[in-house]
């Protein structure tokens, strides 16, 4: 019965598009670097959410002789939706506005990760702003599905 009870909690975790581990979610993208990170940008600007900066770490590794595999971080946000929280704990500013870090692995596949929504609101104590919290998951949900999906 336990062995039936692992199978199927790990079959449920394995077959989700995303993966969330140390407080990140990662979804694999059907495209390259550059591409799903101008996919995201295209879907946050169609939202009016704010796109504050594009930093291209492998360009920055390049400029020091060194290589990285193309990694894009997207800094992003929505002050009607941070500021609340920012209210709330002060500290979490540290981590908002939100990010997405579009990297390719060793193995050339693309994967596009960001900090899971609970996952903050924990590390910062915010524990009766469920709603918004929620919410600020789903928006980057879908976020994510817009810029990684075929």
């Amino acid at each position: 019965m336990i062995k039936t009870i692992l199978i199927l909690l790990l079959t449920l975790f394995m077959a989700g598009p995303a993966a969330a581990q140390g407080g990140l979610v990662s979804r694999k993208s059907s495209h390259d670097v550059v591409t799903t990170a101008n996919r995201l940008e295209s879907a946050l600007k169609e939202k009016g959410v704010t796109v504050f900066a594009r930093i291209d770490h492998a360009a920055g590794a390049q400029r020091v002789g060194q290589t990285l595999k193309p990694t894009l971080l997207i800094i992003f946000g929505n002050p009607a939706m941070g500021t609340p929280l920012i209210q709330r704990s002060r500290s979490i500013g540290i981590d908002l506005p939100l990010k997405a870090l579009i990297w390719e692995d060793n193995a050339g596949e693309v994967w596009f990760t960001y900090n899971a929504p609970d996952y903050l609101a924990r590390r910062h104590g915010i524990t009766e702003m469920g709603e918004t919290i929620q919410k600020m998951e789903q928006v980057l949900s879908n976020f994510a599905q817009a810029a990684t999906l075929p």
